[in-house]
This record gives structure tokens, C-alpha cells and sequence, in this order.
């Protein structure tokens, strides 16, 4: 596993922590339609692109024209 695929694991899984502990702490109504769900979307696509490799704007960005990088 390469850092750049762990590092993504990890900021989606603490996105959605930090959601699920607002929920559940009362700070946040999940159950309503809201910005937060787009939140959730990132912090979802963040992780399953760690363990997938599967990413939407990986793919939009290289049919914008821009080159993948790699060190």
C-alpha cells in the first residue's frame, strides 16, 4: 500500500468519525437533507478511493488534460 492510498483512508475515515461523533454528541441533524451529506460523500469517496483506487476526479482531471504525477 502506497502512502498516498493511506493517507486518503485516513482522511475519509476521519471525516466520517467527525460526523458520525457530531450525530451522535446532537451537534448535528444528519437526518435532514443538508451541506453535511456532502461532506459524508467526500469523506466516503476518500476512503473507498484508498482501498479501490478508484477515484471520479482522478478521472475527470485526466480528461481535463492534466498529467497524472508521480515521484
Amino acid at each position: 500500500m502506497t502512502v498516498e492510498r493511506l493517507v486518503r483512508i485516513i482522511a475519509g475515515s476521519f471525516i466520517m468519525l467527525s460526523l458520525a461523533l457530531a450525530h451522535a454528541a446532537g451537534t448535528v441533524d444528519m437526518s435532514k437533507l443538508s451541506w453535511l451529506w456532502f461532506t459524508a460523500f467526500v469523506g466516503f469517496n476518500l476512503f473507498q478511493s484508498g482501498i479501490t483506487r478508484f477515484c471520479p476526479m482522478d478521472i475527470m482531471l485526466k480528461k481535463a488534460g492534466l498529467k497524472p504525477g508521480g515521484l
